[in-house]
């Protein structure tokens, strides 16, 4: 459960530094940043694989760089459903799930060395951090 919020929550934090970082991205404020991250983590697992399977043929063509469309689709979609939550522009259509990204990559490196989440094998194991 533990490790599930903390991904939501990087996950947050990130579309708070793509909001920064982008014009085009609007983030109301902190809870509409948590549901928007929830319903982009839902989506990148739900609805992104059948889009980059259906693009594949485009994909092949574009030497993967249709999957940044695929990616700010997906950004985008989830800004339709969340409200506080806007994209507009080409700028922020594409590169912001890239900004996205690579905030999140790091953020969620700045929980792992604090070992608030720890993976062994398979499973993942939570740990709370010692002073």
């Amino acid at each position: 459960m533990l490790p599930t919020f903390l991904t939501v929550l990087a996950t947050a934090l990130s579309l708070l530094i793509v909001d920064i970082l982008f014009r085009g991205v609007v983030i109301a404020n902190f809870p509409a940043a948590l549901i928007a991250a929830a319903v982009i983590g839902f989506l990148n697992s739900s609805l992104k694989p059948v889009l980059s399977a259906l693009s594949l043929p485009l994909n092949f063509v574009t030497f993967g760089a249709f999957s940044l469309i695929v990616n700010g689709f997906c950004f985008w979609l989830a800004s339709v459903l969340v409200p506080g939550f806007a994209v507009h522009g080409i700028a922020a259509f594409i590169l912001g799930p890239v900004v996205l990204s690579l905030a999140n990559t790091f953020i969620n490196n700045y929980f792992a060395e604090r070992n608030l989440t720890l993976k062994s094998g398979d499973d993942a194991k939570t740990q709370l951090p010692s002073s």
